[in-house]
């Protein structure tokens, strides 16, 4: 089989698992889905599940579920590096919080620097939500919980001493055993408060210059990281379908909530009492606190409008469905607010998320973008004028 790991092909509706006979939940024997990490739970089993094609794959994996979480354990705990040369291909393109990371080299690197700085570290999984095969590419976001004790120097100063533990969601397509396309947020500004550094002053070093890699994006790569995978038409468009569509939900649920700020629509798509994570912290119960949560972003950018990039999802509608959602938006800096005075720049904002979703409404959500990123593209703006 020849394989193109030049670019990653749109999903269609057959690439959507139907159920979770392939899923971290019934790899990891949970009693639940869709719940997450269980504390103490046996991190790599002895039976590694369901087995499903993995042309070109190592013969030790049985699934994508068995591939992403061992890889990261492997790479991350057992500290065999080197094996990211095996994991992604030596053109990989990876769009992180910053930009864009070329080739496995640069992985490597990074992750021998935060091996370094986290001596302890851990990657719990806590979800994986997957779609495709092995002739177009499994598509798979990974949420993982870092965990550590800043021991070494980091990007961000000398050790502290704290232990600290993080959301990331990695959004990633692999053919063949090697990862070729990543689009990743890490919790970085959560990360920053972890360690007890001050948040808005690292922003505006960290803006200065050239110092970070991959940052400040290029146009080109903006509009490359926004149509990655993205699919000329969407499903719930090119294959409509009758009844409850995940495709569409997403879609309407953004466009409403995001776009045009009807908050009012909140109890369409969300349980009363639904479970929020969001960045740098931000952790609620209900309805309420999420319509802070959208107004308080909102409220920065008059003219937010978020984009879908890509949907898939696993699931029915009788067990329910895990969605994840990429979007991204361009949008000017005009009110004060969270990231403080007006700069009057336009900001690139990019984020994923995922939803947990019975019944039709979501009763989890999980959501990272690029949060430092902004303030760092903001902190930029205000000095470019001064």
């Amino acid at each position: 089989m020849t394989i193109d790991k030049s670019s990653a092909a749109a999903l269609s509706r057959s690439h959507m698992p139907a159920n979770f006979d392939i899923s971290l939940d019934s790899y990891l024997g949970r009693s639940d889905f869709g719940r997450g990490y269980v504390e103490n739970e046996t991190r790599i089993p002895e039976d590694f599940g369901t087995t499903q094609s993995m042309q070109g794959f190592e013969k030790t994996y049985k699934n994508i579920i068995d591939y992403i979480v061992r890889i990261t354990f492997r790479i991350w705990e057992t500290r065999d590096v080197d094996y990211i040369a095996d994991t992604y291909t030596g053109a990989s393109v990876v769009y992180d919080d910053y930009g864009l990371q070329l080739g496995n080299e640069k992985i490597i690197a990074d992750t021998r620097h935060t091996t370094r700085a986290f001596s302890n570290i851990e990657l719990v999984a806590d979800e994986v939500i997957w779609a495709g095969d092995d002739e177009i590419g499994y598509h798979t976001s990974h949420r993982t919980i870092i965990r550590g004790t800043n021991d070494g120097d980091s990007k961000y100063g000398p050790a502290t001493g704290k232990t600290v533990e993080v959301l990331v969601i990695a959004n990633c397509v692999a053919l063949g055993n090697e990862i070729f396309l990543e689009h990743v947020l890490y919790n970085n500004s959560s990360l920053i408060q972890q360690l007890g550094l001050d948040i808005n002053q690292l922003a505006r070093s960290m803006s200065e210059g050239d110092s970070v890699a991959g940052w400040p994006r290029d146009s080109a790569t903006w509009q490359a990281l926004r149509v990655a995978a993205k699919p000329d038409v969407a499903l719930s468009v090119a294959e409509p379908i009758e009844g409850f569509d995940p495709d569409a939900f997403a879609r309407a649920h953004l466009n409403q909530v995001w776009n045009r700020g009807d908050l009012a629509c909140l109890p369409n798509y969300y349980t009363a009492d639904f479970a929020f994570t969001g960045p740098t912290d931000r952790q609620s119960l209900g309805i309420d606190a999420y319509a802070e949560f959208v107004l308080s972003i909102r409220e920065c950018f008059a003219d937010l409008q978020v984009q879908m990039d890509e949907v898939y999802w696993m699931g029915n509608l009788a067990t329910g469905f895990l969605i994840s959602e990429r979007w991204s938006a361009t949008a000017t800096h005009t009110q004060d607010g969270l990231f403080g005075d007006p700069s009057g720049i336009k900001v690139q904002i990019w984020g994923i998320t995922q939803q947990h979703i019975i019944d039709g409404k979501v009763m989890r959500e999980w959501l990272l973008f690029n949060e430092l990123d902004v303030m760092m593209q903001i902190a930029r703006g205000h000095q470019d004028k001064s």
